[in-house]
């Protein structure tokens, strides 16, 4: 199956439609927040739309070794479309973070969920930094995304958890000002994990059971990860197990780049595909819309462009809020269905 290589194409243009065109963006860095403790100080961009008022606020978290500099795809255009995007550069970062054979290296899954939260805390700081923001913002309608590493990261703030050695959900790491997420290839269950990902990486054995917020996930079906035994299907886990995450984008022929939303030239990007990263944009933007509004109609607009005029590119599978899968029994409760 084949996509264009293009953004110029019919399935592109309906979901223009939908998400209107973008407003030009003012974007600065790096902010500095206050971050006692920590190992390196706490930046971010701020990427907001020059005109409009009550902006919602989007956090994202970007993937292993990445900085705020990465995702401009994905910033950029959410930026344009209404959203005030925040991007903080967790520890792991290649720029000027913890390496790998660091000891603190263990903890920085933890930090990078205090990073989201940290913003949060001092979300006034970040809206001052941008010329002309404060008082156009509408901080009651705040959501996250985050890809890879990042989806972990998230899914904490939406509700899930990490499992201990004796398989017990651990603290309820959720922050309740996020009132929606995004996970892109965002990794799934820690049954199957290789055994260097088990001894290294014990923070991949999440329980999607309590994560109760609303959330699109986003998998390709091409995406193979070395940390699993497990197949494409590791990265709908959260969708299958998790209550409130009620919609599964499937990108098909899709990489863990999802097309190149890191950025064109950045070795991540192993399947290359502007159609659908100019889908995924949009895609994305209406989910964020209607969730945060649920008077919005973006979203059942946007899926029904997909079914339409999308076919090669993906599909959206949605359930009802609260429809799960047990992970020991294999048994769900409520009715998936297809959009």
């Amino acid at each position: 199956m084949t996509t264009s290589t293009t953004t110029d194409s019919p399935v592109v243009r309906a979901l223009d439609g939908v998400v209107g065109a973008g407003d030009a963006v003012v974007s600065v860095a790096p902010v500095t927040l206050g971050s006692p403790g920590r190992a390196r100080p706490l930046r971010v961009r701020v990427s907001a739309p020059a005109s409009g008022t009550g902006l919602p606020v989007l956090l994202f978290s970007h993937g292993n070794g990445w900085s705020h500099e990465g995702y401009a795809p994905l910033a950029a255009f959410w930026a344009a479309h209404g959203f005030v995007v925040v991007q903080p550069t967790h520890l792991d970062s290649r720029r000027d973070g913890i390496p790998f054979e660091d000891p603190r290296f263990g903890e920085v899954w933890s930090s990078r969920r205090e990073d989201l939260v940290q913003v949060l805390d001092q979300l006034d700081t970040v809206l001052d930094a941008v010329p002309g923001l404060a008082g156009r913002v509408d901080a009651s309608r705040v959501a996250a995304a985050g890809h890879s590493w990042g989806g972990q990261t998230v899914q904490m703030l939406l509700g899930a958890r990490v499992l201990d050695d004796a398989g017990r959900p651990g603290p309820d790491l959720s922050d309740t000002r996020v009132r929606a997420g995004v996970l892109l290839a965002a990794t799934g269950l820690g049954d199957e994990l290789v055994p260097f990902a088990r001894e290294h990486f014990p923070f991949m054995r999440p329980s999607f059971a309590e994560l109760a917020t609303p959330t699109l996930v986003v998998a390709g079906d091409a995406d193979r990860s070395q940390l699993s035994t497990r197949g494409p299907d590791w990265f709908t886990d959260a969708y299958t197990y998790g209550p409130g995450a009620t919609d599964l984008l499937t990108l098909f022929g899709a990489e863990h780049g999802l097309g190149g939303i890191v950025g064109w030239d950045a070795a991540e990007t192993t399947d290359e595909n502007p159609e659908r990263v100019a889908v995924l944009q949009r895609l994305t933007t209406a989910y964020l819309r209607t969730a945060l509004d649920p008077a919005d109609p973006a979203w059942t607009l946007a899926t029904a462009a997909l079914g339409e005029l999308g076919g090669e590119v993906g599909r959206v599978d949605t359930k009802a809020a609260g429809t799960t899968t047990d992970m020991t029994t294999g048994t769900t409760t409520g009715t998936p269905a297809r959009a």
